[in-house]
């Protein structure tokens, strides 16, 4: 799974919402948002562009997952982003009780 796809679906768990309900607001399929989620598909600019309307942010800041970031870049871009799906991913299982439903 791309950092990007992984990204996605932690924005969308974070919220506290459910597939089928981002499904019927962004008007995309349940099936098509678990594939990209899960890694089965790339995601088009298109849908970024809807989960970022959807959550209050920016497709920008959603596509800093994506970047190929190479040397010249230094690996502080690496550390922040990898750090930053860290913090996600401790906050969903913070988020997530051990039945598998939200606490929220």
């Amino acid at each position: 799974m791309s950092k990007l796809n992984e990204a996605l679906r932690l924005i969308r768990v974070l919220h506290g919402t459910k597939v089928k309900e981002l499904s019927e607001s962004i008007k995309i399929s349940a099936g098509y948002i678990s594939d990209i989620e899960n890694g089965n598909k790339k995601p088009s600019m298109d849908l970024i562009e809807k989960y970022a309307d959807f959550f209050g942010t920016t497709p920008s800041a959603l596509l800093f997952f994506s970047e190929e970031l190479d040397s010249k870049c230094g690996p502080f871009k690496n550390t922040v982003r990898n750090h930053m799906l860290l913090l996600l991913r401790a906050l969903e299982d913070k988020t997530i009780g051990k039945n598998g439903e939200q606490d929220l």
